[in-house]
């Protein structure tokens, strides 16, 4: 990996934010925002918050403001400069051709005859975004199947991705065209600013973070993220061939713990050592 610049590119709920169930490693947040104000680094928020929600978090966890921010699952990317946030139209559009046209209205009327979701609020909800909650006792795979099934008759190319909320305990449902992923949203970005694949690094906890977990991209699953997400990356990285692409944060020792930012801090460790293994270096969590 180039010893000049980083892209590194991490989740917020979960993951950078510890608003999970598990403990927070004792200054992982502001090791965090010293590794971000690094010479090389720039940061990116990948997240399925909206905008509003982007800032309002990095307020009250006191985050680091990104350099970019890629919101609502991938289907917005945000350039901020000067605390100015501008949005990338250019994304937008590459992104509206999978839905054929159809705007978001008509995919809600196309989805109605499966009873079993429930629309989720206005605020997390935009013109390339449809979600549900889908309570966790349901058989979330043959509902899935359903889904594909209808907006495939409809000429609709989408992703349909299944995460779950750990503190409301409730599924969630996002249907996005096909390319708005979060994965396609960093490949995008990757390209439009000309990193190569050694200079980006990934972080995440979910399901929705599977598709970038399990790429080629280095990823790093944080230690706090479920058993069942921890094995599926495995499976799936193994499949697709990425295994190497792969660290799963550890809490080993009180001194070495890989919850939350922590965990980012110490994939970071794994796959670009010469950006924390230097004199100028502060010891991190």
């Amino acid at each position: 990996m180039s010893d000049k610049r980083l892209l590194l590119c991490t989740d917020m709920d979960r993951t950078v934010i510890p608003n999970g169930f598990q403990s927070e490693p004792v200054d992982a947040r502001r090791q965090f925002s010293l590794f971000c104000s690094k010479p090389g680094v720039k940061l990116v928020y990948v997240t399925g918050r909206h905008v509003s929600l982007v800032q309002q978090a990095i307020k009250n966890y006191a985050l680091p403001e990104p350099d970019y921010a890629i919101t609502d699952v991938g289907t917005k990317i945000y350039q901020i400069a000067e605390g100015c946030w501008q949005q990338m139209a250019e994304w937008e559009a590459e992104i509206d051709r999978d839905w054929q046209g159809k705007k978001h209205g008509q995919l809600k009327v196309l989805l109605k005859p499966i009873s079993e979701l429930r629309l989720q609020e206005s605020s997390k909800q935009n013109t390339h975004k449809l979600s549900y909650y889908l309570p966790l006792y349901l058989e979330k795979d043959s509902i899935i199947a359903r889904i594909e099934i209808l907006l495939a008759e409809a000429g609709v190319e989408a992703s349909v991705l299944w995460s779950v909320d750990e503190p409301k305990n409730i599924g969630l449902l996002d249907i996005l065209p096909k390319h708005a992923t979060k994965l396609h949203a960093i490949e995008f970005l990757q390209r439009k600013l000309g990193y190569t694949l050694d200079e980006v690094i990934f972080a995440g906890d979910s399901g929705n973070d599977l598709p970038v977990l399990t790429s080629q991209i280095p990823s790093v699953l944080v230690a706090n993220a479920s058993d069942e997400i921890k094995q599926a990356a495995v499976q799936l990285s193994r499949h697709h061939g990425h295994t190497s692409a792969l660290y799963i944060a550890q809490n080993a020792t009180q001194q070495h713990q890989g919850n939350y930012a922590a965990g980012v801090l110490q994939g970071v460790a794994y796959f670009a050592p010469h950006f924390v293994n230097n004199k100028n270096a502060e010891k991190l969590t």
